[in-house]
């Protein structure tokens, strides 16, 4: 039971709260004015609607041009707030309510993008820490639990596609050995993958290798120190090479990625000015 609590509710510096809101929040900013800025196009066609399961449970309509407007206002002026440090719960639960709600239309109109998943946990659970300073070396079961369900959310991301794989395909085998990579490749390849076209076989090994790596990511959530600094940095790369051989960004996975990082002792190498009084900086590879 012990290992369970430390596991789940593991003693993270308050600091390091404090660095992901600036992080998940300057992103949700980006996230709606530039990525899932389809809320104010979605007004227009109210006929097409489609809400997922959690807007039916909650009797959400059609977004109307209006309320895009209001919401779009809401989710960018709490997300500033936020993203300052204060009021942090209170900003918090508003740009949780109001970005989940913009998600709702984003995605209520015919596509859904898992990428968001660990984002949108991401935003519901940093205001339950409440205040938390990029000096704060403090720790705090609280920070840890939330940390640790926004990695939860990240790994499973990629574990889950496992599981949509096995549905669609009806074998896990049969969609490794199938062509996905090479229709991906021929809809919206770049010239950096293209050529892989004319050796089928590798695309191939490629799926397996794609597949194996989704099941072993939940790894993740038991590696330290500089294991799970290069776990990190692959998942990076490999996002990295997505997007420049298909265009696929994946952007709101790889932020929250940073949930894995001891972001302050980042900082406080960077800006000592910021880190604690008589507090010295440990290395980046200390095993906490």
């Amino acid at each position: 039971m012990r290992r369970l609590t430390d596991f789940l509710l593991p003693e993270v510096p308050l600091a390091r709260v404090a660095c992901l809101r600036a992080i998940v929040y300057a992103f949700v900013l980006v996230d709606v004015w530039a990525l899932s800025n389809d809320v104010l196009r979605h007004a227009m066609i109210p006929e097409f609607y489609a809400p997922l399961l959690l807007p039916r449970l909650l009797g959400i309509g059609p977004v109307t041009h209006a309320g895009a407007v209001l919401l779009l206002a809401l989710v960018t002026a709490s997300a500033l707030i936020a993203m300052s440090g204060r009021l942090p719960r209170i900003s918090g639960w508003v740009v949780a309510g109001s970005f989940w709600c913009w998600m709702f239309y984003s995605q209520g109109y015919g596509y859904v993008a898992h990428d968001h998943m660990a984002l949108m946990i991401a935003v519901l659970v940093l205001p339950t820490v409440g205040a938390a300073g990029f000096r704060e070396a403090e720790t705090s079961r609280a920070a840890g639990w939330a940390l640790r369900c926004i990695q939860i959310a990240v790994v499973l991301t990629y574990f889950f596609s496992v599981w949509s794989k096995w549905v669609r395909s009806g074998t896990l085998a049969e969609w490794a050995n199938g062509a996905v990579f090479v229709w991906a490749i021929m809809r919206r390849g770049t010239p950096l993958i293209t050529w892989t076209l004319s050796f089928p076989w590798l695309l191939v090994i490629a799926q397996w290798c794609l597949l194996i790596v989704e099941i072993l990511s939940p790894v993740a959530l038991f590696l330290k120190g500089r294991w799970l600094y290069l776990t990190v940095g692959f998942f990076m790369l490999f996002h990295l090479a997505t997007f420049l051989s298909l265009g696929i960004s994946f952007l709101p996975t790889v932020i929250c990625w940073a949930a894995f990082l001891p972001l302050e002792r980042v900082l406080w190498r960077l800006r000592p000015g910021l880190a604690p009084h008589q507090t010295p900086v440990p290395p980046l590879d200390a095993r906490s």
